[in-house]
């Protein structure tokens, strides 16, 4: 701070300090000569630029469920700063504005506050910082980074002279011009990074000294805390940075002796030197053993030593610290990891909301309670009942427990604890502020021994447990200063438990085969070459042993009451490769449940419903991969969706972007809670906007905006609206989609310069995504189908050669005898398909996961790979209808996603469509159009063969959304002839939607919502044997083909549901307001005093208790009132409450 800076303080100061009066008057000539202080611009004059982002008097439209705006005012506001809402409080009674100091004038600043989180969500971005101020007298500072500010207990308070502190000052200049340097994320990411790469350097050392893994993790963990106990005063004086410039750099050979005597003081209290020790004691510390290190690394240590532990971020730091001690991993340790809000958006749902709606309710009751007319202040009396409400809701905060049954280096319980503690303290506040007094105890506080972890990887369940009590300990000194923690420092709650998470057993051992006494095996991944092609293949003398588990059976998850994790990302295909052969066939048998076809991760989806379920967990939320909505993964959602006693999503994100080992990768969120719990928060269904890619996993996050949009359910697919997880396959489809070849063995596939080298009879052309998205590789394939070995052998002597040498050992090697017995043959030879295809010239493909819906024609001689479903219709009106809006809209919403790809299942995106019925005219028109597609993208490639199918694609979505070409852009245009594609697709859609009779303007969702019915209409009629055969001279050759006209599609408007009987009225406050406000949300509509009276069962006194409560929720900004011919009528107000 400069003297110059001083000096406008103190002006400012001189002629706002102590004032009083009208707010109204006062507040822009205020505003303006606080930043006259700072030294930052001022705002232009309103209207000078559009949409005014930095203004006095910044208006904000609140749209109303109804259609209604309502018009708000933000006294001063700046884009992606802050919003301030000014007060102006009075220096005595009497006067238009409340004393300071009283009850009334705590209200008054409380109010501010209430209005101005109601504007935050309706302005572009939520701003980072949120402040009342009482002119002349202080600010009050809520930090938001996150998008929560938390409660009015939140705040910091500044007085108006505090901003001749030169901290103080430079805060509000970073306000106003800087924000982000203030957002702790950042700042503590880039020390935690930091960190982690010292650890990195002392880690590479010790391994190349060939110490065990685990040893050098143990002596790492014990250092990186002796270091964080150091910064945060557990240890005085620098005790252990002291002594590594003073005595362990001069000389070396001193370090190992005497930190393994200071860590056994830190584990059993005492001194070391001059210093006393507290007693840590825990299991960091027993029996602690160091290395001996040079210089050199002393110096590394040093170097960490230095930084600031006091600031690491533990949501991160488990990570690093984990790859910095693995070798594999280190190469990656600030490339990818997950940052800490995208762990936020999980936790806040799962556990905080629901918490903080509970603390909502307990204010507002806490309201009523101390209420008094006028200036009078509430008796002891009422004092008392408020204090004791309050801590009583404490006490429930500090016995729950949260539960991550697969903690890794335990984020997930970390960022809950934070976030735990950043509500105690608010709730602490709340004391101070109706005693005076501020109160909290040692002893009783949210703890480490509430956040409970099961973690399969010995190393990262104790860095989980250092993370855990690291993040705890800061905020220990927090609220108490350099107040010592009670002894042990470090207790033993055994809270991370070494296990694994999904199933139990009594003992594992070899399995023996049966018939032969040996032990079974399975090759273990190893090749060798082979002797005479001299080609990688697999080596049979590689076996690796299959377990057998005695007992087995589900693992046991302690209890708790909400669970949030994150669990491995285990495709099916790859469980056998990766956990074994043993507990794979385990798992699988003793989750009878759970179908066979799933991956790994929904075994703790599976479990963790199921404790929901049986009443034992309130609310779980995990992370997956995004394949969840998928049908194969799905079914264990629609499991626990029909069952008695169901659960109910409450909270999803279908695609999001995260890390996993160090790789970006795409998950979904998912949160549920028993159907028919108390409604704590309205169902929220989120899509993510990436505006790009940042320096850092930081910036990265700050770039992706979520679209919420609250919804009344959450369907298996992650979908709401229109319901496709009910629909109904057609039999006029049947028999025509199939999956294409799956080979087990690439030596089936031959390259152009071995084409002379086998027979060409028994050559095909072979197609897979890439050959047709990208460029071809112009491959063939050799198809003995129909042949047995001998035949082949016989007939065509170099192909079976060909196939002896180069797919017999890599099949020898399956687990699957049919696959060894017929190794000459695909290994999913598809009969049925062959079959459908044998009597038409061409068909339909889609590659099954791809970022662009495409259909094309396949010559009937080629082959397609497993990764195409192809579809046996010839006729072009068909390959019209599916390059149209309508199905495209269709597949990418019944098919899920995998990666950032849309994924085309036949089962449901292409068995239940129902196709149009359209007239010959019509007909004609989409057929022609659908040649047209079709030639026109095989001359454009023919013509131009670096055209690829998804290059034009990629240009046509540009072109649709309107963003401008680059040169480049342009130049393949001219090539790619994308501005014509467009408009064949175009006049495509238009001709589609004629055919169904419907708008070509209605949404998407209405699209859904009409298929929807269709399909349904479909079903009925064919159980009443009328079937529209796609291909009836295939499908239904002896069967007459009867067809109807079909009737117009409406759709039904959804009504308002209102409850059919009255409900009982609990007899509690809390659970007052909190029926009132569900009744209101969940039905929706504006509500009179006697209708909200009528829907419960009421004593003659109650019923003025509904008004009271009305008008307290009004009072919080959760219901809205509006005044109309003499009627008061009251409406929830929607918000996106997720961040």
């Amino acid at each position: 701070m400069k003297e110059l800076d001083q000096q406008r303080v103190e002006i400012f100061l001189d002629k706002w300090q102590g004032s009083s009066g009208n707010e109204i008057a006062n507040k822009d000539s205020f505003c303006l000569d606080l930043c006259t202080a700072l030294g930052v611009a001022p705002p232009p004059p309103q209207g000078r630029v559009t949409g005014d982002p930095y203004c006095l008097e910044k208006n904000v439209k609140m749209p109303q469920s109804t259609g209604n705006i309502k018009q708000g005012r933000i006294d001063f506001y700046k884009q992606g700063h802050f919003i301030l809402e000014a007060k102006q409080g009075s220096i005595k009674s009497g006067n238009s504005t409340p004393k300071r100091g009283t009850r009334a004038y705590d209200q008054y600043m409380q109010k501010a506050f209430i209005q101005a989180t109601a504007y935050a969500p309706h302005l572009p971005v939520k701003p980072p910082f949120l402040l009342t101020c009482d002119i002349g007298d202080h600010f009050e500072l809520w930090m938001g980074f996150s998008g929560d500010y938390g409660g009015y207990g939140a705040r910091q308070i500044i007085k108006l002279n505090d901003l001749l502190k030169p901290d103080i000052f430079d805060l509000f200049v970073d306000i106003f011009t800087q924000p982000q340097k203030r957002n702790p994320e950042k700042i503590r990411a880039k020390v935690t990074r930091d960190v982690a790469g010292d650890l990195a350097q002392l880690a590479y050392w010790l391994e190349k000294q060939q110490h065990h893994p685990q040893e050098v993790a143990n002596f790492l963990m014990r250092c990186i805390f002796t270091m964080f106990a150091e910064d945060v005063q557990l240890l005085k004086r620098g005790v252990f940075t002291q002594a590594l410039t003073q005595r362990w750099l001069c000389q070396p050979s001193s370090f190992k002796p005497e930190i393994e005597t200071l860590w056994r003081t830190m584990d059993e209290g005492g001194t070391f030197g001059f210093d006393s020790i507290l007693r840590f004691n825990g299991s960091l510390f027993t029996n602690a053993t160091a290395f001996d290190l040079p210089k050199s690394q002393l110096e590394v240590l040093l170097q960490a030593a230095k930084r600031d532990w006091s600031q690491v971020e533990p949501a991160i730091f488990g990570t690093l610290l984990e790859r910095a001690l693995d070798t594999k991993e280190r190469s990656k340790l600030g490339a990818h990891y997950t940052p800490r809000s995208y762990v936020e958006r999980l936790v806040r749902p799962v556990v905080i909301e629901p918490l903080r709606q509970d603390w909502l309710e307990t204010e507002i009751v806490v309201d009523q309670l101390l209420k008094v007319p006028g200036d009078l202040e509430p008796t002891a009396t009422q004092k008392k009942k408020a204090v004791e409400l309050i801590r009583e809701f404490l006490q429930k905060l500090r016995t729950i427990k949260i539960l991550d049954p697969a903690c890794g280096s335990g984020n997930f319980l970390y960022v809950t604890l934070d976030l735990l503690k950043t509500l105690e303290a608010e709730v602490i506040r709340r004391i101070a502020d109706i005693t005076g007094q501020y109160q909290s105890s040692v002893l009783d506080q949210v703890n480490v021994s509430q956040f409970l972890g099961i973690e399969v990887n010995p190393r990262a369940a104790s860095i989980a447990e250092l993370v855990i009590w690291i993040g705890y300990l800061q905020w220990y000194f927090k609220q108490f200063g350099n107040t010592s923690p009670p002894e042990p420092v470090l207790q033993k709650f055994n809270n991370i438990e070494y296990r694994d998470a999904v199933l139990g057993w009594d003992s594992k051992k070899p399995a023996i085969d049966p018939t032969t006494h040996q032990t079974r095996t399975r090759w273990g991944g190893c090749t060798m070459k082979h002797p005479v092609t001299g080609e990688d293949v697999p080596d049979p003398q590689d076996q690796i042993p299959i377990y057998s588990y005695t007992n087995p059976r589900m693992a046991i998850w302690p209890e708790a009451d909400y669970i949030v994790s994150n669990p491995p990302f285990i495709g099916n295909a790859r469980m056998r490769e990766l956990l074994g052969d043993g507990y794979t066939e385990t798992l699988r048998q003793v989750y009878q449940d759970v179908p066979d076809t799933v991956d790994f991760v929904m075994y703790w989806w599976h479990k963790a419903a199921d404790l929901v379920r049986r009443g034992q967990v309130k609310r779980f939320g995990l992370i997956t991969t995004n394949t969840i909505s998928q049908v194969r993964l799905r079914s264990v959602i629609e499991y626990h969706l029909k069952q008695k006693h169901p659960i109910k999503l409450i909270f999803a994100i279908p695609d999001h972007p995260w890390t996993d080992d160090g790789a970006a990768v795409r998950i979904a969120m998912t949160a549920a809670e028993l159907e028919g719990s108390p409604v704590s928060q309205v169902v929220q269904l989120g899509e993510v906007i990436l505006k790009g890619e940042g320096e850092t996993p930081e910036d990265t996050a700050d770039l992706i905006d979520i679209a919420w949009q609250n919804v009344g359910v959450i369907f298996s697919n992650l979908r709401s609206g229109a319901n496709l997880t009910n629909i109904q396959p057609l039999k006029a489809n049947d028999q025509l989609s199939s999956r294409g070849m799956m080979l087990f063995g690439s030596g089936f596939i031959i390259e152009k310069v071995d084409f002379t080298k086998i027979e060409s009879e028994i050559l095909f052309t072979y197609t897979n995504g890439r050959d047709i998205l990208q460029r071809s590789r112009h491959v063939k394939i050799i198809d003995f189908f129909g042949l047995s070995v001998t035949e082949a052998e016989k007939l065509y002597p170099q192909a079976y050669q060909w196939v002896l040498e180069k797919v017999k050992p890599e099949r020898d090697a399956n687990r699957d005898q049919n696959l060894r017995k017929n190794w000459w043959v695909f290994g999913r030879p598809r009969p049925e398909l062959r079959l459908a295809l044998q009597d038409i010239q061409r068909y339909i493909v889609t590659v099954e996961t791809a970022k662009h819906r495409v259909f094309i024609f396949l010559a009937q001689g080629v082959i397609p790979d497993n990764k195409l479903i192809a579809i046996a219709l010839d006729d072009a009106y068909f390959l019209g209808v599916l390059s149209s809006k309508i199905h495209v809209t269709w597949a990418l919403a019944a098919g899920g996603t995998l990666g950032m790809g849309g994924v085309y299942v036949k089962t449901k995106c292409f068995d239940p469509f129902p196709f149009p019925e359209p007239t010959p005219e019509q007909k004609q028109k989409i057929r022609d159009l659908g040649e047209k597609l079709d030639a026109h993208r095989k001359q454009v490639q023919s013509q131009h063969p670096d055209v690829t199918i998804t290059g034009m694609y990629n240009l046509l979505a540009k072109l649709r959304a309107g963003e401008p070409f680059t040169d480049a852009d342009r130049q393949y245009n001219d090539q790619a002839l994308v501005s014509i594609l467009k408009s064949i697709h175009d006049q495509l859609d238009a001709a589609v939607f004629a055919a169904y009779g419907w708008s070509p303007n209605i949404s998407d969702e209405q699209i859904l919502t009409q298929l929807v019915a269709l399909n349904a209409e479909r079903a009925g009629e064919e159980r009443n044997n009328l079937i529209r055969w796609l291909r009836p001279e295939y499908q239904a050759p002896h069967e007459v083909n009867t067809q109807v006209a079909l009737a117009g599609i409406t759709t039904i408007p959804e009504t308002t549901v209102t409850p059919t009987q009255q409900q009982p009225f609990p007899k509690k406050s809390k659970e007052q307001l909190a029926a009132i406000r569900d009744l209101l949300r969940t039905h929706g509509g504006d509500w009179t005093l006697e209708q909200v009276i009528k829907q419960f069962k009421l004593t003659p006194g109650q019923k003025q208790v509904i008004g009271y409560h009305l008008e307290s929720l009004e009072w919080f900004n959760i219901l809205v009132s509006s005044y109309d011919h003499g009627v008061t009528r009251w409406r929830y107000v929607e918000t996106d409450s997720a961040t």
